[in-house]
């Protein structure tokens, strides 16, 4: 007999429920204009600065106005690092070395102004090894060996920029890294979550 009364009640408060469901807001918002709303975008927060400059940057700095062109190599270097699931840090390695290298200008040959066969945002040699002319100029190939190299270096996160820079290219100019540190954090903060 409890549970007959127990299903009885049941089966009115569902039928008020469904009531309420279907005539209730129905007939309470009848003549009411319809409402409008407006998509909140919330926006990612810049990663952390001292995330990507750890040491603080070393020397002068320099900065270049980069065109449509220097831009996309800029995100196309941030999605090759973000594929290859290393941070922010690892982004500001990439950029900086590409600024020295190429001022983030996919580079074919230069000819008698070319050092050797570099090539490239990064100006690897095929006859190094970095892969072929058509591997080095495609912006996420090389992204990917330069970080390759760079995972190889112990301790690479825990040095200055420089130093992890160039043990991956070996510059005769191994110091000219530290200048484009800055404009390379800023890159970074700017097209990381975009």
């Amino acid at each position: 007999m409890n549970s007959i009364f127990r299903k009885s009640v049941l089966g009115v408060a569902g039928l008020a429920f469904a009531g309420g469901v279907f005539a209730g807001p129905v007939a309470a918002h009848a003549d009411a204009a319809p409402v409008r709303t407006t998509p909140v975008v919330v926006q990612a927060e810049k990663p952390d600065a001292g995330k990507l400059i750890p040491h603080g940057v070393q020397g002068a700095q320099s900065r270049i106005d980069l065109n449509g062109e220097q831009v996309a190599n800029t995100k196309a270097i941030i999605a090759a690092t973000k594929k290859a699931g290393m941070d922010e840090r690892a982004a500001v390695v990439s950029i900086a070395t590409a600024l020295q290298e190429s001022k983030l200008e996919n580079l074919g040959h230069l000819g008698d102004r070319n050092d050797h066969d570099s090539q490239g945002l990064f100006q690897q040699r095929p006859s190094s090894g970095w892969g072929t002319v058509e591997q080095i100029t495609d912006p996420e190939y090389s992204t990917t060996a330069f970080l390759k190299g760079l995972k190889q270096v112990d301790g690479w996160q825990d040095m200055p920029l420089t130093k992890a820079a160039q043990t991956v290219q070996v510059s005769a100019y191994p110091d000219h890294y530290a200048q484009w540190e800055q404009q390379a954090a800023d890159l970074v903060a700017k097209y990381w979550n975009s």
